[in-house]
């Protein structure tokens, strides 16, 4: 389970790399998004394990929708949307 959780995380910190400043969201922020979305992550693969490959497919589809933008806003919607459909489960 753990490891699901590792490659979920790791979908989403590859595919949301951003290196532009926009004032709402930062370096800080997307910390702060990559912590909850770690937290979230964990809290539904230990609710529903089965989920998890379905959960990672969606990370991947949303990294890939970013992967080519260059700033941080669009990294941080990415993180919103991924929260978001993990929290949705």
């Amino acid at each position: 389970m753990k490891k699901i959780v590792l490659t979920v995380i790791g979908m989403a910190a590859l595919g949301l790399s951003a290196c532009s400043k926009a004032p709402e969201c930062n370096q800080e922020a997307i910390t702060k998004k990559t912590q909850e979305l770690t937290t979230a992550v964990q809290e539904a693969v230990t609710k529903n394990p089965a989920k998890a490959t379905e959960w990672a497919a969606k990370v991947q589809g949303i990294a890939t929708k970013y992967a080519g933008s260059t700033n941080q806003a669009d990294a941080c919607k990415a993180y919103d949307e991924i929260i978001a459909e993990v929290k949705k489960g």
